[in-house]
């Protein structure tokens, strides 16, 4: 079998690889994604999805379905602890730029389940769980796979392989490509409670900013009901995990947060390290990066798993036009030249100028920051500008003009 004629493997089941199952699948080309679990894995640290987003998805139905369970999220805040209410941006200054001027969020273990029953209804996509990416080779004429299983190791042949396994991507070692950039110091601490902060005057998704403990906090559906709100605080990563994690310690933060007479109830609650990093390409030869694997950022902002759904998109119409003769091989450098810059430009600079702005402990600095977010969110002409970036519109744009 010639290798274009060989299916198109995909590492990873989240949300960038079932993306790209489904749009390659979508275009008639084979594709087998694989995944180590035994089955949709349930992660909860995404969960905000931007207008291009909604508007790539909707052709499968993706949208709507996500609509019926989702939180439209119109607003959102930059808030600070001390000082308050600093703006209030209304997406809804975008709608004549698209048919979703809003964002919508819904947690990723309850997208990854309306992803792959869209893959499913096309006859080339099939999926493997309990079957885990362990490394692979490639030469011009295609790509062994190797892949394990419960007691089990085999080898599949691929006409391209894309890496959609994570930031600890085994495609990305074994395109040995270096996965440029920095850690920040501290651990993010995650905690859902059903406490509904609406009331006290907080938008669903909010960026609130102090020196010394900086929240991050959004409303998704959760239980529906009772939704829950997400909300991350630094944490020190020399102490204990344990300790982190605490239930008593975990309470303290919420307390200190918003105080109550009575205990918040904790549903969830998860510590990570977090990265800011950019693979040096994301093609190499007929091995390819999607989502994590090629980029990973700090959540404030809600870009990485939407730029992974980009990529995805992105990918896959080239990749169909390349597996059915359409198109030269050089259209995969064209995949690195669109997405790793506007990677760096937009999600690189915007996640790491937030966190900065929320972390700000010079009290000059913050008062300067503090009266520059004001003004912009005073003047709607300045609102929309920024807007058109953090919502990831321009992002999209600008990369489609990249020959």
């Amino acid at each position: 079998m010639a290798a274009e004629r060989r299916p198109v493997y995909v590492a990873g089941a989240g949300p960038v690889g079932l993306a790209a199952g489904l749009y390659l699948a979508s275009r008639g080309v084979p594709v087998v994604v694989c995944e180590g679990e035994q089955g949709l894995t349930e992660d909860l640290r995404a969960g905000s999805y931007h207008p291009p987003t909604l508007e790539m998805l909707a052709p499968f139905g993706v949208t709507d379905r996500m609509h019926e369970t989702g939180v439209i999220v119109r607003h959102w805040q930059i808030r600070d602890r001390h000082e308050g209410l600093l703006a209030d941006f209304d997406l809804g200054l975008l709608a004549g730029e698209t048919p979703y001027p809003y964002r919508l969020q819904l947690e990723q273990h309850k997208l990854t389940p309306l992803l792959l029953e869209a893959a499913e209804r096309f006859p080339d996509f099939s999926i493997r769980f309990s079957t885990r990416v362990a490394g692979a080779t490639q030469d011009a004429d295609g790509v062994r796979v190797m892949l394990e299983g419960p007691g089990r190791i085999e080898t599949a042949e691929a006409s391209f392989l894309i890496g959609a396994d994570g930031h600890r991507s085994t495609v990305r070692a074994a395109m040995d490509v270096d996965f440029e950039g920095f850690t920040w110091p501290e651990m993010f601490l995650i905690v859902s409670t059903t406490y509904d902060f609406e009331p006290h005057g907080f938008a669903f998704a909010t960026y609130i900013a102090d020196p010394e403990e900086w929240v991050m906090m959004f409303k998704v559906p959760g239980f529906n009901p009772p939704a829950l709100w997400r909300l991350a605080f630094p944490a020190d990563p020399s102490r204990p995990r344990e300790e982190i994690m605490d239930t008593d310690v975990v309470q303290r933060r919420l307390q200190g947060f918003m105080r109550r007479e009575v205990p918040y109830e904790v549903v969830h609650r998860n510590g990570y390290r977090v990265h800011q990093r950019v693979a040096a390409t994301f093609n190499l030869g007929r091995m390819l990066l999607a989502g994590d694997a090629a980029h990973v950022n700090n959540p404030l902002g809600g870009m990485g798993l939407n730029g992974g759904i980009h990529d995805a998109f992105n990918l896959g119409e080239k990749l169909a036009a390349l597996w059915h003769g359409e198109a030269d091989p050089a259209i995969l450098d064209r995949y690195t030249r669109q997405r790793r810059p506007v990677q760096i430009e937009y999600v690189q600079e915007i996640t790491i100028r937030n966190k900065r702005l929320v972390e700000e402990k010079d009290p000059a600095v913050r008062t300067e920051r503090q009266d520059a977010v004001r003004r912009l969110g005073a003047d709607p002409k300045a609102a929309f500008s920024y807007l058109m970036n953090t919502s990831m519109i321009n992002m999209v744009r600008k990369a489609a003009t990249i020959d």
